[in-house]
């Protein structure tokens, strides 16, 4: 009971900063509740000056709320709907994936920028964004300033993609299902996929079908988070045993390992099952809704936390990075289709 006396003001002051969040990103999905979460966050945390009476409860929004939006994400995912129509897809998203990887890492090391920082551009940029960067925040320890910085990063060349790929689409001549394997593999955020995929839809009167292509596209990418989180969970724990000289009899790897991404996986393979034995996808419609809400709850507990001038003032390099990683998946992706011939 003192425990929860203890998380409560810092949980009731993230619900309310995460309601309007939510709401305004709903009307602005381009945007995404996530960004204005983070945003609404700050301004509170400089009109406040003082949280230490809240940070119980941000410290839990920021750690284990997030943890549960990921794993809530795995009601979002019917593996064979993805196997059947994502698979297709496969060689360009693992190219994509890898040379994002990649060039965040070397570009890490050429800018001098802190390794966390660099690695949640990497993958959110690779693979889907937010929620990519809320799977992998956890399990390399990175702060909530560093969170902030990848999301904002991210949010940018969202926006940038979303209304620059359907002209792009048309002067390359794509054909629909080309646009859809685009959009899936390079615009990193769901939203931004939606977005890109419905102005095509609407140019080319397709009647949504690029949509859910493009979107079981995307989904098949998410999948990516579970490879990606586990190797990154065994590096971290790999430099955490080396640090502090720690044999395998005294290190905890429950600490480290990435366990809610096993809950994840069982999320997925209860939606799968559930819709193959006949049961309505709508059913898993609130839980998919849930997690785009903690995620959103989350990020606001990280804003709360971070420093809003100094994440402008840091923001030069990380940008730069995004932006030659988002250049890079763009140019991959029309590449391996054209060497695929699937445009």
């Amino acid at each position: 009971m003192n425990y929860l006396k203890k998380l409560a003001p810092g949980l009731l002051l993230c619900i309310f900063l995460s309601i309007p969040s939510y709401l305004i990103g709903s009307v602005f999905p381009l945007i995404g509740g996530p960004v204005f979460a983070i945003l609404f966050g700050m301004i509170a945390s400089a009109c406040l000056r003082d949280t230490s009476h809240y940070q119980a409860g941000i410290s839990f929004t920021s750690k284990k709320i997030l943890q549960y939006a990921v794993i809530l994400l795995g009601f979002g995912l019917n593996l064979s709907k993805i196997t059947i129509v994502g698979s297709k897809s496969l060689p360009i998203i693992l190219t994509t994936i890898t040379i994002s990887l990649v060039i965040s890492t070397i570009l890490g090391k050429l800018l001098s920028m802190d390794n966390n920082t660099s690695i949640l551009v990497g993958v959110g940029s690779s693979i889907c964004g937010g929620s990519a960067i809320a799977a992998t925040a956890p399990v390399i320890g990175a702060n909530d300033g560093e969170i902030a910085q990848s999301i904002s990063v991210i949010f940018l060349f969202n926006i940038l993609a979303a209304l620059i790929f359907p002209t792009l689409g048309n002067s390359l001549g794509m054909s629909n299902e080309g646009f859809a394997l685009f959009a899936g593999t390079a615009i990193n955020d769901t939203s931004s996929v939606t977005a890109a995929a419905s102005i095509w839809d609407t140019l080319h009167h397709t009647n949504g079908t690029v949509l859910e292509s493009a979107t079981i596209v995307k989904l098949t990418r998410t999948l990516a988070i579970i490879p990606i989180t586990v190797v990154l969970g065994f590096n971290h724990m790999y430099k955490i045993k080396k640090d502090e000289g720690l044999t395998n009899s005294t290190f905890d790897i429950k600490k480290v390992f990435p366990l809610f991404i096993l809950f994840f996986v069982a999320a997925s393979i209860i939606t799968t099952i559930s819709t193959t034995v006949g049961v309505d996808p709508n059913f898993f419609k609130p839980f998919k809704e849930l997690s785009k809400f903690f995620i959103i709850l989350a990020m606001s507990s990280i804003g709360l936390n971070t420093d809003i001038l100094k994440l402008v003032k840091s923001g030069v390099k990380p940008i730069f990075m995004g932006a030659c990683c988002w250049l890079s998946i763009t140019i991959a992706s029309i590449t391996m289709q054209y060497l695929l011939k699937l445009l």
